[in-house]
């Protein structure tokens, strides 16, 4: 989600997997200034990942006062992913940029557009999961901005205390929840399609569930040999969003409410769920002052209450493009570097509370950290958590976030939507040159 596909995907975010028109700069290519001492660092411009990419500047400028960050924004979601991809094939990039890691860093065709990290010192310091995401073709590309996240369920932890209700961990019981939550007059189920990328979670947060039920989803999925519209698990995803619909569990505002938005209701409790990436939490610290302790996470439940379990992404990856070259690309080696040490996780996490795990082996989370972030890392220590499809398979279409919209909006049903997302899918795989036959 990123944000989800993030990214993500983001988260990563997550995600956050972001919202609103391109902010352009002087020079919008950072590789085209005059001045070796500057850079340009393109982001997400969700409030989180801005507030985190502030605090990161300012700490390395403080630094190394003599590199300048200048900081640009992109939308969030597939109209961010282009506009990454334009950028690049336009060698108008930003001298350093964030996008997600996995199957999104795939799309950008790494090995063409993007300088390796090597003989740097730089992976070591890394976890093995953060340099899997964030490798093409045996090299590394980039280092973790962000923290790892999960994507299932945000919780008010008041409305279920007050209620005396228990975290579900089958769909059942989820949906018996939140029929005693509407009861309440309050919303059950938060949805934000006013920015469609926060759609997906419900699809690629239950992953953990396809997995636990065929462990040979990733591998079979990626050969072509199953689909979303015909495998009982795969197609569940889908299913929930239809249900929930059905049932009248959304929010009234759903189709134009925002990321923000939703944040914002669920952390006053005017709704009890929202199905998000946990590095999207980083907002409430901005939306709703004082009430992210409010809000824990559990993951998306399935059929199987003894499978119940995360799905995570690895967070967002920092990268320099190809186009960066001379006294700048030393100077956004040295900002790689620094982000990837415990002073860029102590800066990163200065002004926003952590969702979830560091990826840099040095960084632990303070005792202080949000529940969001304690609930995350206890999935992924007890090993009930799976990495999201993305990071075991190439293969993600580009138009899942218009398809769950479409079926949360009642236009389509889930069946249709998976046959859809099917279709899309085939034009990626087709893409990347996997030569499905059927």
């Amino acid at each position: 989600m990123n944000r989800l596909s993030r990214r993500s995907a983001a988260l990563l975010t997550v995600s956050a997997l972001a919202f609103g028109a391109l902010a352009g700069c002087a020079s919008p290519s950072g590789s085209s200034g005059s001045d070796d001492s500057s850079l340009t660092f393109l982001i997400g411009n969700d409030a989180g990942e801005m507030a985190m990419a502030k605090s990161e500047i300012a700490a390395f400028m403080a630094a190394n006062p003599d590199i300048d960050i200048e900081l640009q924004t992109r939308p969030a979601g597939s109209e961010g992913d282009n506009a990454v991809k334009t950028k690049l094939s336009t060698g108008d990039m930003a001298d350093i940029f964030t996008q997600n890691t996995g199957s999104l860093l795939q799309a950008l065709k790494p090995t063409e557009t993007l300088i390796p990290i090597e003989d740097t010192g730089i992976e070591a310091a890394l976890t093995d999961n953060f340099v899997t995401a964030a490798t093409s073709g045996e090299k590394l590309y980039g280092v973790p901005f962000g923290l790892a996240s999960g994507g299932g369920i945000l919780y008010n932890t008041k409305v279920y205390d007050k209620l005396g209700l228990k975290i579900p961990k089958t769909w059942a019981e989820f949906m018996a929840n939140n029929a005693k939550i509407k009861k309440e007059g309050l919303a059950p189920v938060i949805q934000t399609y006013g920015e469609t990328w926060t759609s997906q979670v419900l699809v690629l947060g239950d992953y953990h569930n396809v997995e636990a039920a065929d462990p040979d989803f990733a591998t079979d999925y990626t050969a072509g040999k199953v689909k979303y519209a015909t495998h009982k698990a795969a197609l569940a995803g889908f299913q929930h969003i239809e249900d929930l619909n059905k049932a009248g569990y959304f929010n009234s505002d759903y189709r134009s409410a925002t990321l923000n938005d939703g944040l914002k209701k669920l952390a006053e409790g005017k709704g009890a769920h929202f199905p998000m990436v946990g590095a999207s939490a980083s907002a409430l610290a901005t939306v709703a002052p004082g009430q992210a302790d409010d809000i824990g996470m559990f993951p998306v439940p399935g059929t199987d209450a003894a499978s119940f379990g995360l799905t995570t992404w690895a967070p967002s990856g920092l990268f320099i493009p190809k186009t960066v070259t001379g006294a700048k690309l030393a100077a956004a080696r040295k900002f790689q570097a620094f982000v990837a040490s415990k002073e860029g996780c102590e800066a990163l996490t200065k002004d926003v509370a952590p969702t979830g795990p560091y990826m840099v082996n040095a960084c632990t989370l303070p005792d202080d950290a949000s529940r969001v972030a304690k609930d995350t890392e206890s999935y992924i220590t007890s090993s009930k958590a799976s990495l999201a499809l993305e990071f075991s398979s190439p293969v993600k279409g580009p138009n899942l976030e218009q398809i769950c919209v479409q079926v949360g909006s009642g236009i389509e049903s889930a069946k249709e939507g998976a046959q859809d997302y099917d279709k899309d899918v085939r034009k990626q795989a087709d893409q990347l040159g996997l030569n499905w036959t059927s």
